[in-house]
């Protein structure tokens, strides 16, 4: 019972770090939940990229979905559905409350914060930060989607390239920029279309 009671503890640990310096929404959590797969063994990071494309094609913020999901599977190894409902809670409020705590300090202090010169200028350092955040989320997800990571780091090769994610890249970005009649489609029929290629080419 004290392990499982150190488990959640360290869940809600772990995302309340993740929530409060993520800085940038729900993208930014991504290198956060990359180090936290290899610093806890709770998932790897192919679910990380699993829980990406999930998260993106279900409603509600990336970052609480993919919270609520981890919580959930590392509930799960403590002791069945309860356990696991329990996991997505904890690692849920452990990500949204931080948030919550600033929200409501700055609402206390709005006028005071707005005409703040020091809070101006840490938000001006912040913005870079939180892109570099994203971009370096981004960037991870194109490199294990379009190549086989494995053997990326013994050297670049085509071999190395995974020509059906790339196949598919390039006729989603063909279809959503180029071609007149598709541009205009609503992004969730893109998304369905391409889990549909995905389950057929076993991708």
């Amino acid at each position: 019972m004290t392990e499982t009671i150190l488990l959640f503890l360290r869940l809600f640990y772990e995302f309340f770090k993740t929530g409060l310096f993520a800085v940038g929404g729900g993208m930014a959590t991504i290198p956060f939940l990359y180090n936290m797969a290899d610093a806890t063994g709770w998932f790897t990071r192919i679910d990380v990229d699993n829980m990406i494309a999930v998260g993106e094609s279900t409603p509600g913020p990336i970052g609480v979905n993919m919270a609520t999901y981890v919580g959930y599977i590392t509930g799960s190894t403590a002791g069945g559905t309860p356990f696991a409902v329990l996991g997505a809670v904890v690692a849920t409020l452990g990500l949204i409350t931080p948030s919550i705590i600033v929200i409501l300090i700055i609402a206390s202090f709005l006028k005071s914060f707005r005409d703040n010169r020091y809070v101006d200028s840490a938000f001006y350092g912040l913005r870079p930060a939180s892109t570099g955040l994203i971009a370096a989320a981004g960037l991870s997800v194109v490199v294990s989607n379009l190549f086989y990571a494995d053997a990326l780091a013994q050297g670049f090769s085509l071999a190395v390239c995974n020509w059906k994610g790339w196949i598919l890249a390039i006729a989603l970005w063909i279809l959503t920029n180029k071609v007149k009649q598709t541009k205009k489609l609503h992004p969730i029929l893109f998304i369905l279309a391409s889990a549909v290629v995905g389950i057929l080419l076993g991708m």
